[in-house]
C-alpha cells in the first residue's frame, strides 16, 4: 500500500492544501493521502495560540469529504504532547504492520528548517519524502541542503530524486501553487471580509457557526 502523509495545523484548511494532496495521490499512484492535523505543532503552538484542535480536526474532515482519495487522521490528537512527526511516522509504521510505504508531503519552506525537528534524520528511514516548490525557492537551493543532512542521501541520475541507504525516496515535485495562506484567511476573518472561493463552502460556513477568528479572539 502506497500512502501519502499531508500533516499541518489547518487552521484552517484551504484549497491549497487539498489541492496539493489531490494532485500527489494521482501523480504517485497513492491509494490515498492522510490528512493529519497537528495538535500541539512544536514549532507553533509556543509562539500564537492556535484553534483548539476539535476545531481544526472538524474543518479538515469537512474538507476531505468530497475526495475518494483522501482521509483524516486525528492520531495527534490522542496524544499527548508536542506533535513530532517522527512520532506519527513510527505510529503509522506500526498500524500498518509494514505493509505500507509512506510518501511525507511537505513544502520546500518547511523542509529547508528540518534540522530542528525532532530526531530528523531517522525521519528519512520511516518515509518517502515529497518535498514541493514554493514562490521564492529553487531546486537549486535544495540541493547542496539534502547532501548537508549527512544521511547518505545520493542524486538518482541528474534528476529530482534522491536515495537514501533506507531504501526510501526524496523527490521534488511542482504541484499547482494557490496564493493562499491560513494567516491570511483568519485575518480576513478578523477583518469582516469575505473568505469564499478560498476554501470549501462548508469549511466557511463552520467558521462563522463557529465564530472562528474572530477580531476580540485569538487566531
Amino acid at each position: 500500500m502506497r500512502l501519502g502523509i499531508l500533516g499541518g495545523t489547518f487552521d484552517p484548511i484551504h484549497f491549497g492544501h487539498l489541492r496539493i494532496a489531490e494532485e500527489i495521490c494521482e501523480e504517485m499512484e497513492l491509494e490515498k493521502v492522510l490528512l493529519i492535523p497537528g495538535a500541539l505543532p512544536p514549532h507553533k503552538y509556543e509562539k500564537k495560540s492556535i484553534t483548539p484542535f476539535h476545531d481544526r480536526l472538524a474543518m479538515t474532515r469537512i474538507a476531505a469529504q468530497n475526495s475518494s482519495l483522501l482521509e483524516v487522521l486525528d492520531l495527534e490528537g490522542r496524544r499527548h504532547g508536542p506533535s513530532y512527526s517522527i512520532e506519527t511516522l513510527r505510529e503509522i509504521n506500526r498500524l500498518y504492520k509494514d505493509k505500507v510505504d509512506i510518501f511525507f508531503i511537505i513544502g520546500m519552506d518547511a523542509f529547508l528548517e528540518i534540522k530542528i525537528w525532532k530526531e530528523y534524520k531517522n525521519l528519512f528511514k520511516e518515509s518517502n519524502f515529497i518535498v514541493l516548490k514554493r514562490p521564492g525557492f529553487s531546486f537549486e537551493e535544495l540541493v547542496p541542503f539534502i547532501l548537508s543532512l549527512e544521511v547518505g542521501f545520493k542524486r538518482m541520475s541528474d534528476s529530482n530524486s534522491f536515495s537514501n541507504p533506507s531504501g526510501n525516496l526524496l523527490i521534488y515535485k511542482e504541484g499547482t501553487l494557490m496564493d493562499i495562506s491560513s494567516t491570511r484567511i483568519r485575518e480576513m476573518v478578523a477583518a469582516g471580509r469575505s473568505i469564499k472561493f478560498l476554501l470549501p463552502e462548508a469549511v466557511r460556513i463552520y467558521i462563522i457557526e463557529k465564530s472562528l477568528y474572530r477580531a476580540n479572539e485569538h487566531s
